[in-house]
């Protein structure tokens, strides 16, 4: 995994836990030579996860689209910052530039970010590890109702396995890089059969 995605808050949360773990996250993803793809702003838990990895000497890339440039206060210390025309670009974006997708805690527009990537895996239209950094307990209840979608057979047993989640980043960086790893095995040797 060389690139990760990472969705997560403008705002830094009510505990400090979201930071701290957000910062451990950014150092984690540097030693293991995995740049940061995220919204490119500078403030939040954005700011935060942009801020570790660069300290650390990491790859930073800012996606932000034109009408959240000011309002976001977009981070001017990036390896690389885009602007894009709207959100529907941005998550595309995103999406097309990483390995791999994680999301810490956020608001509507976090959970829609992993909603959206966790749909497209449904449908076929990436086979990248997603996960949830499960700071805090943050996303328990989350995790429970995609259990209850499951148990209402609304959803599959595999597409819920496929959704990662640790409350440890390190942890969850081995759990996402070995289903990557996996999913590239299994692609080959599916191809190799149909060769």
């Amino acid at each position: 995994m060389q690139r990760l995605c990472v969705f997560c808050g403008s705002s830094p949360g009510a505990s400090l836990e979201y930071l701290e773990a957000t910062r451990v996250l950014g150092h984690a993803m540097v030693e293991r030579g995995i740049d940061l793809v995220y919204g490119g702003a500078s403030i939040g838990l954005m700011g935060a996860i942009a801020d570790s990895v660069v300290e650390k000497g990491g790859k930073a890339i800012g996606v932000i689209p034109e009408h959240l440039e000011k309002l976001e206060i977009s981070h001017q210390g990036l390896t690389e910052l885009l602007v894009v025309k709207d959100m529907h670009e941005r998550k595309a974006a995103m999406a097309s530039l990483s390995d791999g997708f994680v999301a810490l805690p956020g608001g509507i527009g976090t959970l829609e970010e992993l909603i959206e990537i966790c749909t497209w895996q449904q449908l076929g239209l990436h086979a990248k590890a997603t996960g949830i950094l499960n700071i805090n307990h943050y996303y328990d209840k989350l995790l429970e109702f995609i259990g209850h979608t499951v148990d209402q057979e609304f959803l599959r047993p595999q597409h819920q396995k496929n959704l990662l989640h640790n409350n440890s980043p390190d942890k969850l960086l081995d759990e996402m890089t070995y289903f990557n790893a996996n999913t590239e095995l299994f692609l080959t040797e599916k191809l190799q059969k149909k060769g």
